[in-house]
């Protein structure tokens, strides 16, 4: 991997973790979402129309096809990462979902991608596996989860990783072999985020005012960073394979373990933090074979 492509990833992996910590915090939801969307859209609408006209894309059908698909999965990782938020800790289901995504994403380069790891990223993928079993309770979990939710915490975890792995094969495939531009690939996915969530937030108008003052502040630092921070990986992916960008971005892991486990105060602190610890072991090994 190259220089620049571990430094864009490294600085999305702090943004990702601040991001992250942030929606825990707030809770979350459907409207929430389509705040995120719609912010996105006005943030980097600038940006996104400086390239527009210095690049004058002719998008294709499948051009647009990779667009809305990539919105739509998008938005199924973000709700399911928001009910997980809901049903468990910060510091057990961010790990979780972001340890499991570059198992998936690997799997799936080798077969629909024809990426070839060698043996020191499959080495990677037993220490992540192992790192899992460990994060979600060892032998004692499938006897039944510590604390209220825990179980569920863990599903809503694993089925975030399924989603993380589906946009990271499919956006790399957009903006790495279709070659659209990271910046706008990222912006028009928030316009079309924008547009499917738009009867939601016609339907719950009450809900959303309340939302919009108690939450408007949080829900525009949150898509600046999220924005900020996938346009990075996008842009690594563009000139990278996938099965070096998505495990390296899991150094997040350790921050979004640290932010949970000790500002949070969500306690089980060193055996998520060596659990995290392995993973980014196991992620690295992953990037560097």
């Amino acid at each position: 991997m190259s220089v620049a492509a571990l430094l864009l990833i490294l600085a999305a992996a702090l943004l990702h973790a601040t991001w992250n910590f942030f929606v825990k915090r707030v809770g979350g939801g459907v409207l929430f979402a389509w705040l995120l969307a719609v912010f996105s859209f006005v943030l980097y609408a600038i940006p996104a129309g400086l390239v527009w006209v210095s690049s004058a894309p002719q998008f294709s059908g499948t051009d647009w096809l990779f667009i809305a698909g990539s919105a739509g999965l998008h938005l199924a990782y973000f709700l399911t990462l928001q009910v997980g938020y809901r049903k468990g800790d910060l510091s057990l289901v961010y790990p979780l979902a972001r340890g499991t995504a570059p198992l998936l994403t690997t799997i799936g380069a080798i077969v629909f991608l024809t990426e070839r790891p060698g043996w020191l990223a499959l080495s990677g993928i037993a220490l992540i596996v192992g790192s899992v079993f460990f994060l979600t309770g060892g032998l004692a979990a499938l006897r039944g989860p510590r604390s209220p939710g825990a179980g569920e915490a863990v599903r809503y975890g694993l089925l975030t990783g399924m989603w993380i792995a589906g946009y990271s094969l499919w956006d790399k495939y957009a903006v790495g072999v279709l070659l659209i531009n990271p910046l706008l690939f990222s912006w028009l996915s928030s316009v079309a985020r924008t547009v499917i969530l738009l009867p939601a937030a016609v339907t719950q108008r009450t809900e959303l005012r309340v939302l919009w003052r108690a939450h408007w502040r949080t829900a525009l630092l949150v898509a600046f960073l999220s924005s900020l921070a996938y346009i990075l990986v996008l842009t690594a992916m563009s000139f990278t394979d996938v099965t070096y960008v998505a495990p390296a971005r899991e150094v997040s892991i350790l921050f979004g373990a640290f932010l949970g486990a000790r500002i949070l105060g969500e306690g089980y602190t060193r055996q998520r933090l060596l659990a995290a610890g392995g993973m980014v072991a196991g992620v690295v090994c992953l990037a560097l074979g």
